[in-house]
C-alpha cells in the first residue's frame, strides 16, 4: 500500500460510508480466494479422477501379467493393502501388488537394526532379504505401486502430494515432520522425482513442506511428467 492509498484507507474508515465500502472491499477479496482455492481443488480432484480411471483400464494388460508373475513364483496373496496415515491424520488402506514374502512384517522387528535410512524413522534396506525376485523388479520400476490408482480414484490419495507413511513412522514424527499431513498424500512427489530412497527423511520431509507451501496445477503436471522418467531409469529405488 502506497502513501495515498493509506491516507485513502483511513479517510474511508473515518466515515459510515466508508466502512461499508471497506467491509465490502474485504468480502470481495475473502470471496475472491475461497473461490480461487475451492476451484484449485476441484480442477485437482477432477484430473485425478479422470487420469486414476484411464490408467488403471490402459495398464490392465500389465496388472494381469504382475499378478501371474506373483502367482507363479508361490503361494500368498497377489496385493497387499497396508494401513497409511493421509489427510490430518486420516488412516486408509493403501493398495500394492505384494512385493514381498508373507511374513514381511514380522521379519521387519528382526531386521531392525540393518535399516539403511538415517534418521531411524522409514525402514529401507537395498538387500532387503524379505523382497520376493519378481518383487524386486515391480519395486525398481514401481509396477508395485500402480494399484494406488485405485486409492486415487477412491479418493484417499492424489496423483501428486507426499508419500503417505505408516502409523509406526507417525508416531515419531516431530511436530515439523507432521506437517507432511496437512495435503492429501499422492503417487509422487518432489523427492519421488528426485531421488527416491537415496534422499534422507529429512530430506524428504523438507522437500514435502515445499510442495504444501506452493501448491499449484502446473506444479502438479511438472511432477506427474517427470514421474515417467523417474521410474523407467528406477534411481534411487530398493
Amino acid at each position: 500500500m502506497n502513501n495515498r492509498e493509506l491516507i485513502e484507507y483511513w479517510h474511508d474508515a473515518g466515515t459510515p460510508i466508508g466502512q461499508a465500502r471497506l467491509n465490502t472491499r474485504r468480502q470481495f477479496k475473502r470471496s475472491l480466494w475461497t473461490l480461487t482455492v475451492n476451484g484449485a481443488r476441484v480442477l485437482k480432484r477432477t484430473i485425478d479422477v479422470v487420469v486414476s480411471a484411464a490408467a488403471l483400464l490402459a495398464l490392465a494388460p500389465i496388472f494381469a501379467a504382475t499378478a501371474i508373475a506373483i502367482r507363479l513364483e508361490g503361494r500368498g496373496p497377489t496385493f497387499f493393502q497396508q494401513q497409511r496415515v493421509g489427510l490430518r491424520g486420516k488412516r486408509f488402506g493403501m493398495w500394492k501388488f505384494r512385493s514381498m514374502v508373507v511374513n514381511a512384517e514380522k521379519l521387519k522387528e528382526q531386521l531392525a537394526a540393518q535399516n539403511e535410512m538415517q534418521g531411524g524413522v522409514t525402514f529401507k534396506m537395498k538387500n532387503d532379504p524379505r523382497i520376493t525376485r519378481v518383487g524386486r523388479f515391480i519395486r525398481k520400476y514401481s509396477i508395485d505401486e500402480l494399484p494406488q490408482f485405485w486409492n486415487v480414484l477412491r479418493g484417499d490419495m492424489s496423483l501428486v502430494g507426499p508419500r503417505p507413511p505408516v502409523p509406526r513412522e507417525v508416531a515419531l514424527y516431530s511436530p515439523e515432520d507432521r506437517q507432511r499431513l496437512l495435503a492429501q498424500p499422492g503417487l509422487t512427489c518432489f523427492w519421488q522425482v528426485g531421488g527416491r530412497s537415496s534422499i534422507d527423511f529429512a530430506g524428504q520431509v523438507r522437500l514435502d513442506v515445499a510442495y504444501i507451501q506452493s501448491p499449484s496445477v502446473w506444479l502438479d503436471v511438472k511432477l506427474l511428467a517427470q514421474t515417467v522418467p523417474a521410474v523407467l531409469f528406477g534411481k534411487g529405488a530398493f
